[in-house]
């Protein structure tokens, strides 16, 4: 016969809460790449980002006037508008809990506002005009070249490209680099790809994952980009806000995390897409 065991005792044991687990969430990475500009508060919700066409200098004969040019811009309007995302917290909840809960929710909110700025960047990637590669070849160094090449010859300055591509699409570059470890001649690049996983620098562009980049509706094909940082831009009326507010009927608290901003091309020219298809999808 059984005696007591932790089975008939168990209302006796007490519940040990580990320390709270956050799932993984992929790094923002697009707010430090882009131009980012501050809307004061009152100053409206638009901000127009006005643009000069490059000029040409010819020569003048000696004596002659130089003639008149007239300089006239254009502009890209931004439109901020709002995202947030809410929780209501019960009295209860809240204080049976082993944990910080607020300060749980307000990180993973504040991951989820960040996460949100970053998709809304990235899915501007296939509205650049000027694209290399296709949605039926692997993303090779050469491509990443080709995507380099393209913005020099349009005299874009190369001290702020950079380029980012979806880690399916990074897969096939390192491969490419490394020639399956099997490049008896592998430099800097190559053995940085394999020791570290990270392309790191290649061309002079630094190149970034984000697994934040959406796919094209065909699984596996991807469009990343090479750009340079005042292709894309971000305007925001203040910064990320994450809040509490008292909800006694319920006997509970609000927690909301929003961000008024908004993203868009600033000049088309100054980025190049690059459109993959990753061979392990």
């Amino acid at each position: 016969m059984a005696g007591s065991t932790t089975t008939t005792l168990n209302d006796l044991l007490p519940s040990i809460v580990a320390e709270a687990m956050f799932v993984a969430n992929e790094r923002s990475i697009m707010r430090g790449l882009v131009k980012n500009y501050s809307i004061p508060p009152g100053s409206g919700k638009t901000i127009t980002v006005p643009r000069y066409p490059i000029q040409t200098a010819a020569a003048v004969t000696e004596g002659d006037e130089v003639s008149n040019t007239a300089v006239s811009t254009d502009g890209v309007t931004l439109t901020v508008s709002t995202i947030a995302i809410r929780t209501m917290l019960t009295d209860l909840a809240r204080t049976s809990a082993a944990s910080n809960v607020v300060a749980d929710m307000g990180r993973l909110f504040g991951e989820a506002i960040a996460r949100k700025v970053d998709v809304d960047l990235l899915a501007l990637f296939s509205g650049f005009s000027v694209g290399v590669g296709d949605a039926s070849t692997a993303l090779s160094a050469a491509t990443i070249a080709k995507a380099v090449a393209t913005l020099r010859a349009a005299a874009v300055p190369a001290d702020m490209l950079v380029g980012v591509v979806h880690p399916y699409v990074a897969y096939d570059l390192k491969a490419n680099l490394t020639n399956t470890f099997a490049n008896p001649n592998a430099g800097i690049v190559q053995n940085e790809a394999m020791a570290t996983g990270y392309v790191g620098t290649l061309f002079g562009v630094p190149i970034f994952e984000s697994a934040n980049i959406a796919d094209t509706g065909t699984a596996g094909d991807y469009v990343g980009a090479v750009f340079h940082r005042d292709a894309l831009g971000l305007a925001m009326i203040g910064d990320m806000m994450i809040e509490t507010q008292r909800r006694a009927s319920f006997l509970g608290d609000d927690i909301v995390a929003s961000m008024f901003y908004a993203v868009g091309e600033l000049y088309d020219g100054y980025g190049c897409k690059i459109t993959a298809d990753s061979s392990l999808v």
